[in-house]
C-alpha cells in the first residue's frame, strides 16, 4: 500500500518526524514496495527500508528527537 502524500503515513512516523524525514521515508517506502513486490514480508520490508532511508540523513537527539545529521547536508 504505497502512500500518496504525508498524511497518509502510520502516526509512528507523522508525529516524530519532520516534514523532510517524512518525505524521504514515504519515497523510501514507496520505492520499497515496488521492488520487493513478490516477497512475502513486503509490507515489513518496506518500512525497514524507509527507516534505513531516514536514518541517513536524520538521527535521534539527546531529548529523542529526530535532527537532520550534521555530516548530512
Amino acid at each position: 500500500m504505497p502512500y500518496r502524500s504525508r498524511s497518509a503515513l502510520p502516526e509512528s512516523v507523522r508525529h516524530v518526524l519532520p516534514e523532510h524525514g517524512q518525505d524521504i521515508y514515504k519515497e523510501a517506502f514507496n520505492s520499497a514496495w515496488e521492488e520487493y513486490q513478490h516477497q512475502k514480508d513486503r509490507e515489513e520490508t518496506a518500512h525497514r527500508v524507509a527507516w534505513s532511508a531516514v536514518k541517513h540523513v536524520y538521527q535521534k537527539n539527546a531529548d529523542g528527537r529526530w535532527v537532520r545529521r550534521k555530516d548530512h547536508k
